[in-house]
């Protein structure tokens, strides 16, 4: 990547989707399809500007790449900057972020209500995700954790179901609650390091420079994972998240479960880990107690539900402990699966409510029951339905097969108990994504209804074949991904492990005796 180009491209991507934004306001509200294609532009263009990133990206790089800084507010004892970068972490969590973008648009074709309005949020919501993932700077990464909330609040509470407003509103409370207790735990690290910025913070500890005492370092951790146990959702912090996929539209329940849960992640290993190790080795048993409790409980719930969305929504709870197990395995291969299974859970599971989205426009419901036999009218569109759920139960040469591989590898180093209660979520995991497939897309046509339904149109194919062309790829090529994101986990166990620093002063040589 040229010098003249790097310290804007970040810069680009972050405000690509908001170009689209002054369009769709000047467009008028119909035809439809205009402002459609404006925000699927919008989308695209984004796409393309963070397609370069990963063959710009220097493997033997452990930190931050592609950087640009910026003051932001210079207020007597109060400076935060526009800081952004990426490492091996971000990197995929940004390119996730931009593919699925595109494909939340196309999704959207049959929203009829306030259709500009609807994609002015759902860009917004794009450019707050991506700052999240970017930002360098605490301050800035708070502002844009809370940017995000708002559009997939309205999204929600707008375009969603019957039961939209009460699942808006229960999501909001839930992420504002952690969100205080993080704005607080920022706050207070700032008073602590006398900066924002990451990197400065990062270095002071690493040089003995700053110290916390333990109850610092206990309730700074704290707010921090509470904030971030809630957004993953970490067992018993997840009942938000059933009633706001279920209400919420295609869109919204692939964006919600493709990045937002990864947010949570993200910030325990961007956060949690490096800068509290002591804390976050004295509160590992416990965590890791929840994250094996929400691989099987989460798997159960699933198996007895009788709506298809609430089944997937469930099933994020259970892959998401998969990937707080691998983080708080605290070795490279653990790490290194739980942050592909991130991507592999975004691309699959969105896949799976892209799916539930579209029999949905047809028969208008999500009750199991109401299908059946659907291979029969439905060829390709059940095709795509059983590929996406082979590869989201981890069928060898897919993509979730890798991640839960290194996971469970990664786990069984430190306890092969967790490891054999974690490979029980993932038969649990076939049972009920197969059991799925069984009734809604083999057997007879138990509804009439059924037998006339269109197969999937050329728009929903593309949508699909994306899908699967990521799943193949991921299974089949995913050292490109464990190759770029091995010195960033390396380096972020290094944080939890710095040198030890000589803090007295050395005593001079004694003096060599003269020949």
């Amino acid at each position: 990547m040229t010098g003249v180009l790097q310290p804007y491209w970040l810069s680009l991507i972050l405000l690509a989707p908001l170009a689209g934004v002054p369009l769709l306001l000047l467009l008028p509200e119909e035809p439809h399809e205009r402002l459609r294609r404006v925000a699927l532009g919008a989308s695209l263009l984004t796409f393309a500007l963070s397609l370069p990133l990963p063959f710009w990206f220097d493997l033997a790089s452990p930190g931050m790449q592609f950087e640009a800084t910026a003051r932001w507010i210079a207020v007597p004892g109060f400076v935060a900057n526009y800081h952004v970068g990426l490492d091996g972490l971000s990197l995929f969590l940004t390119l996730l972020t931009t593919f699925l973008t595109p494909l939340a648009v196309l999704s959207s074709w049959p929203i009829t209500h306030r259709v500009r309005w609807f994609f002015i949020t759902l860009l917004v919501l794009e450019t707050g995700l991506l700052g999240v993932f970017m930002a360098l700077d605490l301050f800035l990464f708070f502002v844009f954790w809370e940017v995000m909330l708002v559009p997939m609040y309205f999204i929600i509470g707008i375009w969603g179901h019957e039961r939209r407003v009460y699942a808006a509103i229960k999501f909001i409370i839930y992420t504002m609650a952690g969100s205080a207790l993080m704005l607080v735990a920022i706050l207070w690290l700032r008073q602590l390091a006398g900066t924002f910025e990451l990197l400065d913070i990062s270095r002071q500890l690493e040089a003995g420079l700053l110290r916390f005492s333990s109850s610092q370092e206990m309730w700074l951790f704290l707010a921090f994972f509470l904030a971030f146990a809630i957004k993953i959702p970490l067992f018993p912090f997840h009942t938000w998240l059933p009633d706001a996929h279920v209400e919420a539209p295609t869109a919204g329940s692939v964006i919600l479960a493709g990045v937002l849960l990864k947010m949570g992640a993200y910030g325990l290993l961007r956060f949690c880990l490096p800068l509290f190790p002591n804390a976050t080795r004295e509160f590992t048993p416990w965590i890791v107690a929840l994250a094996l409790i929400s691989i099987i409980y989460g798997a159960l719930v699933s198996l007895v539900q009788p709506d298809a969305k609430k089944l997937v929504a469930y099933s994020s709870v259970s892959h998401m402990g998969f990937v707080v197990l691998g983080i708080l395995a605290l070795n490279v291969v653990g790490m290194e699966g739980a942050i592909l299974q991130m991507v592999n859970h975004g691309v699959s599971t969105g896949g799976l409510f892209l799916l539930v989205g579209m029999l949905y426009d047809r028969r208008h419901t999500h009750l199991i029951r109401e299908f059946g036999g659907l291979a029969t009218p439905l060829p390709v569109l059940s095709s795509f339905f059983l590929f996406v759920v082979l590869s989201s139960l981890g069928l060898p040469l897919l993509n979730n097969f890798v991640g839960e591989f290194l996971v469970l590898v990664g786990v069984f180093r430190v306890n092969p108990w967790q490891a054999a209660i974690a490979a029980l979520g993932i038969v649990l995991c076939a049972w009920y994504l197969l059991w799925m497939v069984q009734r809604v897309v083999f057997g007879q046509i138990t509804d009439e209804k059924n037998r006339t339904l269109p197969d999937a149109s050329h728009r929903e194919r593309a949508i699909l074949l994306a899908v699967a062309v990521a799943i193949l790829w991921l299974g089949i090529a995913s050292p490109l991904f464990t190759r770029r994101v091995e010195a960033t986990a390396q380096h972020i166990l290094n944080q939890m492990n710095p040198p030890a620093v000589e803090l007295a002063t050395q005593a001079p040589e004694p003096p060599r005796a003269s020949r």
